[in-house]
């Protein structure tokens, strides 16, 4: 398996995806059944395969990720041939970005000493669908963009 098995809510979200997968392979659901009943490794292995499917096309898709902490803030824009990142950092521990408090804050003292920003660029390696799974893995949360683009426009020439 080369990313992480869907969770039983994603499956039953993908429910009719799911069949129409097994029907690709020829199972109908009655031979589904006898797998799961007596070949529960097979099932196993068609979970993977389903999970792994589904995971490659959301991650082709991704164009945007954020990851918020209390002091920190990573926004990345997923391009064709690198990542980019804009980095936020604040310097006050009495700042927590993932509250609402903290965010107002944040919004009224973005030029404050307290707030650093920082960009990169990063290629991707030879598996940039890997990259990319590895990123939500670490916290990021697929986004529309919205916040890269506002910061965007402040701090990348």
């Amino acid at each position: 398996m080369k990313y992480t098995r869907l969770t039983k809510e994603q499956f039953e979200e993908l429910h009719q995806e799911f069949i129409n997968f097994l029907a690709t392979q020829s199972i109908t659901a009655d031979e589904w059944a006898d797998i799961k009943a007596n070949k529960p490794e097979v099932a196993e292995e068609e979970l993977d395969i389903f999970s792994d499917l589904v995971w490659e096309g959301v991650l082709s898709k991704v164009a945007y990720l954020e990851h918020i902490s209390p002091q920190q803030m990573h926004l990345f824009h997923l391009k064709e041939t690198d990542m980019q990142l804009i980095a936020i950092k604040i310097n006050s521990d009495t700042v927590d970005l993932t509250t609402t408090e903290g965010f107002e804050w944040f919004r009224n003292n973005l030029l404050s000493d307290d707030v650093e920003f920082l960009t990169a660029n990063k290629a991707y390696s030879e598996d940039k669908a890997l990259d990319k799974f590895k990123l939500i893995q670490q916290g990021g949360v697929i986004t529309k963009g919205d916040l890269y683009r506002y910061f965007e426009k402040l701090v990348v020439k």
